[in-house]
């Protein structure tokens, strides 16, 4: 849609009544009018005609400033504090992690330690259970040992002792046959004692045969009654006095045995009957 109007020249208004403020506002409608006419007729005229109005107007008109897009706003304290709280919260959830984690990996490195402790605890008893468990063995087996050869020994001093007097006995009873009985007289041979020195001779004889390992203290005195054939051949013995010792009375008993037969004197005679003492310590 095209307007028209009027083209009018008007000239600045003069001092006067009619010219004034008043005229303006006359000129002013009937322009307004005559552009409200116009506007509803010019679709039916063939050519349209324009016109141009100038406008004075007695105050200068200055123009608007150009509006200035307001800076945004500072952030008010609230927020502020409640930034500085967040952070502050997150900070301190973060802290609590890292807390909980390290003692959590406090609490498995203790445990490990613990367990550690335990299981070496343990194969240090079990080592020393072994150990005395094989230190009992070969207590036991060196005990048994022991006891074997205890035995033995004494089952070979039995048997010896058993054949000593399986002869004892074989030659008292040749003695006896040859002398017509035991109720022979003597000869002065037998009457006769020994000699001096002859008590040293049979100590000799015997001592290497004494096994005794005790302690007697006091250095105890046995005697031992003796009883050979001419030969020399011990055919009985018997414990006269006691030294107080049952082990060194039985020590000496069993050495007799042992020696079987006593030495021949300077003379070449054996004593039938003698009286032997004997000391640990002689």
């Amino acid at each position: 849609m095209q307007s028209t109007a009027d083209h009018l020249d008007l000239a600045p208004p003069t001092t006067g009544r009619w010219l004034g403020p008043m005229g303006l506002a006359l000129i002013a409608h009937g322009l307004l009018v005559i552009a409200l006419t116009w506007g509803v007729s010019w679709q039916d005229d063939p050519e349209p005609v324009s016109f141009e109005a100038e406008l004075w107007s007695r105050l200068p008109q200055q123009a608007a400033p150009r509006a200035v897009e307001p800076p945004p706003p500072p952030p008010s304290p609230n927020q502020a504090e409640i930034a500085t709280a967040q952070a502050k919260k997150k900070a301190e959830a973060e802290k609590k992690e890292r807390d909980e984690a390290a003692e959590k990996k406090a609490a498995a490195n203790k445990l490990a330690a613990e367990k550690l402790a335990a299981e070496k605890q343990a194969a240090e008893k079990k080592a020393a259970a072994e150990k005395a468990a094989d230190a009992k063995e070969r207590e036991q087996k060196l005990a048994d040992q022991k006891r074997e050869q205890e035995r033995k020994t004494a089952a070979a001093d039995a048997k010896r002792l058993d054949q000593l007097r399986d002869e004892q006995i074989t030659r008292m009873m040749g003695q006896a046959g040859a002398s017509g009985g035991p109720q022979s007289t003597g000869t002065a041979q037998q009457s006769s004692g020994p000699t001096p020195g002859y008590g040293a001779k049979v100590a000799a004889r015997i001592k290497p045969n004494v096994v005794f390992t005790d302690v007697a203290p006091g250095n105890p005195r046995a005697e031992i009654e003796v009883r050979t054939s001419p030969d020399g051949t011990i055919t009985a013995r018997k414990l006269t006095k006691s030294s107080g010792n049952a082990a060194w009375d039985e020590a000496v008993l069993r050495a007799i045995d042992r020696t079987s037969s006593l030495p021949r004197d300077t003379d070449g005679r054996v004593p039938s009957s003698l009286v032997i003492g004997l000391r640990p310590l002689d």
